[in-house]
């Protein structure tokens, strides 16, 4: 018996999975028959892409965009404050680390 994947996809038009389980740098998940090389640690609750994400590309988690990417990121790569932005919340009233506010 396998272990599920520590990354769940939501929605299958998502470009974005959820890490379920805490994932180290360096692993090697897979999330539907995607394979992913994680380059940074990831924690629970955070994204990561499952393709590669351009500055400017809407980010679609639950079939539904939720916010846009301000940087490049490769596929496997952390999806949070430091490379994205929310279409519809102010980032400026949150903080990179934990989305606390200022």
């Amino acid at each position: 018996m396998s272990l599920p994947s520590p990354l769940i996809l939501l929605h299958p038009d998502d470009n974005v999975a959820v890490c379920r389980a805490a994932i180290a740098a360096g692993s090697m998940v897979t999330v539907g028959a995607e394979a992913l090389s994680i380059t940074e640690a990831i924690e629970v609750g955070h994204k990561v892409a499952v393709r590669d994400l351009k500055a400017g590309d809407k980010i679609v988690k639950y079939g539904a965009p939720i916010g846009s990417m301000t940087k490049d990121t490769p596929k496997g790569g952390h999806v949070h404050m430091h490379n994205m932005k929310s279409d519809y919340i102010s980032s400026h009233t949150r903080e990179a680390s934990g989305g606390g506010h200022a």
